[in-house]
């Protein structure tokens, strides 16, 4: 017979596993092979998804992120108008040919469609950072993809 805390841990297990398998098919809805992802990687969830029936071929999406303390994101592109709010914490953000920004609750980010983001990351080792991310996109298009960090642009 197990114990309660036997049921915790393979409650809090399932969680995770839950999480990865989440994660991993985010990163693989456009195609790219599958890789478990990194211990510090944001957790994402989908809020709304919608087609926008003025915009011919275009879906809103309404998004949580949330990074873990010390969490990051490897350098992407979102091929999309985003909007991130950020609810908690501090994140640093950066797109190719800009400086990074630290960002605090309250404040906001823009990237464009042609935007490479090459640092996505919680600013404190200590605490999680939360953002609301509003994307309008092709509805045929990945909501990220990655890029290589040596040529910070091209598709992997």
């Amino acid at each position: 017979m197990a114990t309660p805390f036997a049921r915790i841990r393979i409650r809090q297990s399932a969680r995770w596993f839950a999480a990865g398998v989440a994660v991993s098919l985010l990163a693989t809805a456009g195609g790219a092979a599958p890789a478990p992802p990194p211990a510090s990687a944001a957790a994402v969830a989908t809020l709304m998804q919608r087609e926008l029936p003025d915009l011919n071929g275009k879906e809103a999406l309404l998004l949580s992120v949330e990074y873990p303390p010390g969490g990051a994101s490897l350098p992407h592109r979102h091929d999309a108008d985003v909007f991130v709010y950020v609810l908690a914490g501090e994140v640093v953000m950066q797109v190719l040919g800009q400086p990074a920004v630290t960002l605090k609750t309250g404040d906001t980010f823009y990237e464009g469609p042609a935007d490479v983001h090459v640092r996505s990351a919680n600013a404190s080792s200590r605490a999680p950072a939360r953002l609301l991310v509003f994307m309008v996109k092709d509805k045929d298009r990945p909501v990220s993809r990655a890029v290589d960090a040596p040529g910070l642009g091209e598709p992997r």
